[in-house]
């Protein structure tokens, strides 16, 4: 197994290569500064999607299986992945914030994500090479993760949804970040979906999606956000914004 880091800028990259270096595994590192360290490549910050293409351009030609992890991010249970992964094509892990609302909405959407692949969680995700390369390029959107997702569904490739390994790391502290965090987010699936054609049932949900936001109001303040978020989304979407830079 080779490890791709995506890394906007130094922050974290030292600490993240001693983590890798634990488990004992190859990587490389695109970082949107420069850092004179072995195996941290400059990349300049253009978007996930650029510094994913990139990057797959420096993993070895025999590796099996290609991790893509996000820098802010610490790993566990890694071997529970890497077990779903001997039989899957791509898996994707749990995230579990520190706090904030992210830790309601992961509570709320992994579940789902237990049944249907609605969307990837690109902060660590493990990639069969061989499916890898049939997946790329990543086009310009804002959800990398979710794209190779559908990619590989639209594909026929096999996918799963790990949530026995996870990773921690820190999101949005309050609804304010949340509202600007969903629409990131959202806005990048759905840019995701312009490229790939994952089951019907996928891209019907998220022709639903405005009315699904509605019923997440009554969740409090973090439904509010999240319905907020959202529909500012489908707006921008709709508009036909071409932001690709998280």
């Amino acid at each position: 197994m080779f490890f791709l880091v995506l890394a906007r800028d130094h922050n974290m990259v030292e600490s993240k290569i001693r983590e890798i270096e634990s488990y004992g595994y190859p990587y490389a590192v695109v970082c949107g500064e420069r850092m004179d360290i072995d195996g941290v490549e400059f990349r300049k910050p253009v978007g996930k999607w650029d510094a994913m293409n990139y990057g797959c351009g420096l993993v070895p030609d025999d590796a099996d299986i290609v991790a893509v992890n996000d820098v802010d991010t610490t790993i566990h249970q890694l071997d529970a992945a890497l077990e779903l992964a001997s039989r899957f094509d791509l898996v994707y892990s749990a995230v579990k914030p520190d706090g904030g609302p992210q830790r309601s909405f992961y509570a709320f959407a992994d579940p789902l994500r237990e049944r249907l692949n609605l969307f990837a969680s690109g902060e660590l995700m493990l990639i069969k090479k061989k499916t890898l390369d049939q997946l790329l390029p990543v086009p310009p959107c804002m959800a990398e993760d979710s794209y190779l997702l559908f990619k590989a569904m639209e594909l026929n490739f096999s996918v799963r949804f790990c949530r026995d390994a996870y990773v921690t790391t820190s999101r949005t502290a309050n609804a304010t970040e949340e509202v600007a965090y969903k629409e990131r987010t959202t806005l990048g699936i759905l840019q995701a979906l312009d490229y790939a054609k994952p089951s019907v049932t996928i891209r019907m949900f998220y022709r639903a999606l405005p009315l699904f936001a509605v019923l997440l109001v009554p969740m409090g303040k973090n439904g509010k956000a999240w319905a907020t978020g959202i529909t500012r989304a489908v707006r921008l979407h709709m508009a036909g914004s071409n932001r690709t830079q998280f």
